[in-house]
């Protein structure tokens, strides 16, 4: 970034935000969702003619619940088409002999209630509205299992005209905290970590990440936070320390002042 006439570099050039609990909340508890869209999916696959048990739906949500904890455990993305495949097969449906779009709608479905639930925190708009004012770059870079599912989530917030990169790990493998997920957007823009401040409510993901990456680090304690990353960051309060905290966006350009002069 270039700094204008009368003024010296911005320590801060660059932001990257996480997705979920930080730019949005969902408006229903998360477990009704999982159930709504995992009926949907069962109803569709049944309409096109497959035979499934008939808690299939059940296991639809238990096995996207055991691939988030696998990808943890291994730090790369476990996809939602592949999990919803490796499951079918336990009802006599090989990924050979399944027919890809029948998937890919199944996990759509899946997910759309979820998708459609999902509500920008008040003040979001006019933070951003002013950093791209000010020219500071934007990106966003979530932990997802399904690329196209979270790109139409960003879509449907409109959210995407502010934002130079919006990536999630479905479409690179790695997971926060690994620093290689933010690696591209540090190259896009041509900045060094200094440069960049991460923003997100995990402290193991976001605050984490960016710290061994090392850039500067705002953690997001907006009251929303669903219960694993409410407890991991209890347990990691101690040891992981950001730069600053947010409780309400609408504070938020007053504690990212510092770093831009």
């Amino acid at each position: 970034m270039v700094a204008r006439e009368g003024q010296s570099p911005r320590l801060l050039a660059g932001i990257i935000f996480d997705f979920d609990h930080t730019l949005a909340f969902l408006d229903r508890p998360h477990e009704d969702l999982m159930a709504e869209g995992a009926r949907m999916a069962q109803d569709y696959m049944e309409q096109s003619g497959m035979e499934l048990f008939p808690d299939f739906w059940e296991q639809i949500i238990s096995a996207r619940q055991f691939a988030q904890e696998k990808s943890e455990e291994e730090a790369e993305e476990h996809i939602a088409n592949d999990t919803m495949s490796f499951l079918l097969q336990f009802c006599g449906y090989p990924a050979s002999k399944m027919d890809s779009q029948v998937l890919a709608t199944s996990v759509d479905l899946f997910y759309a209630p979820e998708m459609q639930s999902w509500r920008l925190y008040n003040g979001v708009m006019a933070a951003l509205s002013h950093l791209r004012h000010l020219d500071v770059n934007l990106a966003i870079v979530a932990n997802h299992p399904c690329e196209r599912v979270f790109q139409r989530i960003v879509d449907y917030l409109e959210l995407r005209p502010w934002f130079d990169v919006v990536l999630c790990s479905a479409s690179v493998e790695w997971r926060k905290p690994s620093p290689e997920i933010f690696t591209p957007v540090l190259d896009r823009w041509q900045l060094q970590p200094y440069e960049v401040a991460v923003v997100g409510d995990s402290l193991r993901h976001d605050i984490g990440g960016g710290a061994k990456l090392g850039t500067m680090t705002m953690h997001c304690d907006l009251g929303t936070t669903d219960r694993q990353t409410a407890y991991d960051n209890q347990q990691l309060a101690r040891r992981v320390r950001p730069d600053a905290t947010l409780t309400d966006w609408r504070q938020f350009m007053d504690l990212v002042q510092p770093w831009l002069y």
